[in-house]
């Protein structure tokens, strides 16, 4: 049957068609004749216990520079859709907690994915400590004693906010390095939050592989080498996909934390393993599916589709 979908997401007229897993996933509900609409964050409105938001019906297609169209917004209780697919990108901050609390109210009668609860309760760095013997050795702390004795531990640390996403304040720290007391100065004036510093490990100079799960399920993954002379692997910081499989190693990890993203409602995640250890679980807006698609010769949005199908039958 032909579902409402509401698609939460930043400004869909910005997207690039050829990398968005936002845009692919609901071309796919649209192709299953689904009926989209579309709203940012700040379209939200919750009034006299209902969460309404101002949406606008849009249509999809695979054509660069015209690749959708949306319709005049009319105002939407969002109770009213079968399905909201929460897909903003992070910053994980205040404003992206408040969504979570508001489509909490309608889910799961109203099917959100990932489940907001969820989603609030599990930052993508702060995650990965649910897991035991799945990380390189790590330090969450604001105190520069802690920081520094960690240091003289491991010598060759990365350093980063605990909140940050896409590489962004990043920092590969050699044993020789002198600018740590600058960058804690730095971090203390930016963040209240504490930093996470991380034992550096080698391979990533081969590699931050990016695995896709589908309700608990390993799907497919990618490898994203970063560029020369660069640590950081994100792609928009020049970090080229690469065809890859699982080792032993990775299909270990993926079924150690499989059931239970699966039983918390996260119907889609991406995790980011480097040299076997698990560094995060990403469950806000995951990336990679268009590129293993392409790798792989697979259609991932259709089974995130069917997981979303079999999540609305089991209800």
């Amino acid at each position: 049957m032909p579902l409402s979908v509401a698609v939460q997401m930043d400004p869909v007229e910005h997207i690039n068609i050829d990398a968005d897993t936002t845009f692919v996933l609901s071309l796919e509900a649209q192709e299953r004749g689904h009926r989209l609409v579309f709203y940012t964050p700040r379209d939200l409105v919750f009034r006299e216990g209902r969460v309404l938001a101002y949406v606008r019906p849009m249509t999809l297609r695979r054509v660069k520079g015209d690749h959708v169209a949306l319709e005049a917004p009319v105002l939407m209780d969002l109770a009213e859709a079968d399905v909201v697919l929460m897909r903003q990108d992070p910053p994980f901050d205040m404003a992206y907690i408040t969504a979570t609390h508001l489509l909490e109210k309608i889910h799961p009668l109203t099917l959100v994915v990932n489940d907001p609860f969820e989603v609030r309760n599990a930052p993508e760095k702060l995650f990965v400590t649910t897991f035991e013997g799945v990380m390189p050795p790590t330090l969450i702390s604001s105190s520069a004693e802690a920081i520094r004795d960690f240091r003289r531990d491991h010598e060759d640390i990365i350093l980063k906010p605990l909140y940050g996403n896409g590489g962004a304040g990043v920092f590969h720290l050699r044993p020789n390095d002198e600018n740590l007391g600058a960058l804690l100065e730095m971090f203390t004036q930016m963040y209240r939050e504490p930093v996470i510093v991380q034992k550096y490990v080698p391979a990533v100079r081969e590699g931050d592989k990016r695995i896709i799960l589908i309700d608990g399920k390993a799907a497919g993954a990618i490898n994203r080498v970063p560029a020369a002379g660069e640590s950081r692997s994100n792609m928009h910081v020049g970090g080229q996909p690469v065809a890859t499989s699982l080792t032993v190693r990775e299909q270990e990890i993926c079924e150690a934390i499989g059931p239970e993203l699966a039983r918390r409602g996260m119907i889609l995640v991406g995790i980011d393993v480097i040299g076997g250890y698990l560094t995060e679980i990403n469950v806000t807006s995951p990336t990679g599916i268009q590129e293993i698609n392409r790798f792989d010769g697979v259609k991932l949005e259709a089974d995130v589709w069917d997981a979303i199908d079999r999540r609305l039958a089991a209800r």
